[in-house]
């Protein structure tokens, strides 16, 4: 009988890999054993997390791109297939607060722009990897929303928004690719102690503080465990599915 060959580790695609959250997921799944794609805009942050990361043994190729681009984000696709062969597990984290201010002082620039990052970013690096990830046994797509999707948060309509709409499109292809290998899920944190956090007023973050009920931040490397699982064949069951991780903020 001959034997059967090794299927190589998954592939993961980590979209903002260079916030805060990204980083930490890049190192879990480094430590899980995956093979690492870095895209963000960020080419020089990307370069040193890609060096970091060969430096303790991973395999991880860094790919810069404007992930609210649409052609950016399918350069970003060939050359990472080009370079690891395939796409098994996409894991969207690429995001900003925007201003906050009252929907009525609210500017349309900074409206766009704040869904184009949070949102827009989204639907296009998953559009790009479906055709790959449907066909895959390691099949998993993971977002980061924010527990604002499905509150909202006062002052930040424009993030809220967009993170009410990732949870939709977890909710959408999470159901399109059910018959498939594919899961697709999402993450709903509260507050997470990362620079995007500097982003918001003082009296912001006090209001988000105040209405967790362990009275903390969450760690990136705590998003990153839950990410790890939820991109893991182990998670088999659970597709289109919302999980928070906010400190006790939603039950729901």
């Amino acid at each position: 009988m001959s034997p059967v060959p090794a299927r190589s580790a998954p592939v993961a695609v980590i979209a903002g890999a260079c916030g805060g959250i990204g980083r930490a997921v890049a190192q879990r799944l480094a430590a899980d054993g995956m093979r690492l794609a870095l895209w963000d805009i960020n080419a020089r942050a990307l370069d040193a997390l890609a060096a970091e990361l060969r430096d303790s043994g991973a395999e991880a190729h860094a790919c810069a791109a404007d992930l609210t681009d649409e052609t950016g984000v399918e350069q970003a696709l060939k050359q990472t297939v080009q370079a690891l062969g395939s796409v098994d597990v996409l894991v969207h984290g690429a995001g900003i607060t925007g201003p906050c201010l009252p929907v009525a002082g609210y500017p349309l620039e900074a409206w766009r722009r704040t869904l184009d990052i949070n949102l827009t970013s989204a639907f296009l690096c998953a559009r790009a990897v479906v055709p790959l990830v449907r066909q895959s046994a390691a099949g998993r797509i993971v977002f980061l929303s924010s527990i604002a999707g499905k509150e909202g948060n006062a002052d930040m309509a424009a993030y809220s928004a967009a993170k009410a709409g990732v949870i939709a499109l977890t909710k959408s292809l999470g159901k399109e690719l059910a018959l498939t290998p594919a899961r697709v899920n999402c993450i709903t944190p509260a507050v997470i102690e990362t620079a995007l956090v500097q982003q918001m007023t003082p009296e912001a973050l006090a209001a988000s503080l105040s209405r967790i009920p362990v009275r903390r931040m969450g760690q990136p490397a705590e998003v990153a465990a839950m990410v790890a699982w939820l991109a893991s064949e182990a998670c088999s069951f659970s597709t289109g599915a919302v999980f928070d991780l906010s400190g006790g903020r939603a039950t729901y």
